[in-house]
């Protein structure tokens, strides 16, 4: 079964238009002409490393080819879950390889936003906020975006009452961050939009994990 037809009928368009063919943009990219046609036959995901080659010498946005790949672009190995937001290097590479956002863009700037939503959690109106408003979010985006199985999971940890309040915090304040919609990237740019909730769903599982194993 096809992996994803969209980003091969995307090259196709952009091979033709460049009066290109898959050998000659192998030559070019120094891609294997196999794994070309692979990926424009929707038999092979491709990585980032691809997509950038690509839009250098198809004369396309990158944005606009990882768009085409339906959030199915992989930089890791087949054993790994195939999913664009798996990790933070990953929401990285996309943000370093685009022209559509500040370059100087870090995980810094979540983090700095996570340790306010933090504070913010432990009183009672970040607390009412949460249980008030997080299903309704949840909703509100149709169950779309990534880490949002994550996400109900830590709301249900951060709903228990044997949590403690260290991880309480802490779980609240990415909750706070999907409820509160504070977009260092506006969601709308999908799929590269959800990337900074994917970061701070991401730092905050670190985090549990260090505390975790620390315990």
């Amino acid at each position: 079964m096809s992996i994803n037809l969209n980003i091969g009928i995307l090259l196709r368009e952009l091979l033709k238009k460049n009066s290109l063919s898959m050998r000659k943009l192998s030559e070019l990219t120094g891609i294997d002409v196999a794994t070309i046609s692979r990926i424009v036959n929707g038999k092979q995901q491709p990585k980032i490393s691809h997509l950038k080659k690509f839009a250098d010498h198809l004369h396309v946005p990158l944005e606009k080819l990882v768009n085409a790949t339906n959030s199915v672009v992989t930089d890791i190995d087949k054993d790994t879950p195939t999913n664009i937001f798996h990790s933070v290097d990953n929401i990285q590479d996309v943000l370093g390889l685009s022209d559509l956002f500040d370059q100087e863009f870090t995980t810094d700037r979540v983090e700095r936003e996570l340790i306010k939503y933090e504070q913010y959690a432990k009183t009672a109106e970040g607390n009412q906020k949460i249980h008030n408003d997080f299903r309704s979010k949840v909703d509100q985006v149709n169950g779309a975006g990534p880490f949002i199985e994550q996400l109900k999971e830590m709301y249900e940890i951060y709903c228990n009452k044997n949590t403690s309040d260290e991880k309480r915090a802490l779980i609240g304040s990415a909750l706070l961050y999907f409820i509160l919609s504070t977009d260092i990237i506006p969601d709308y740019v999908f799929p590269i939009g959800y990337l900074d909730d994917a970061i701070a769903v991401q730092l905050v599982l670190n985090r549990l994990s260090q505390l975790n194993n620390s315990e």
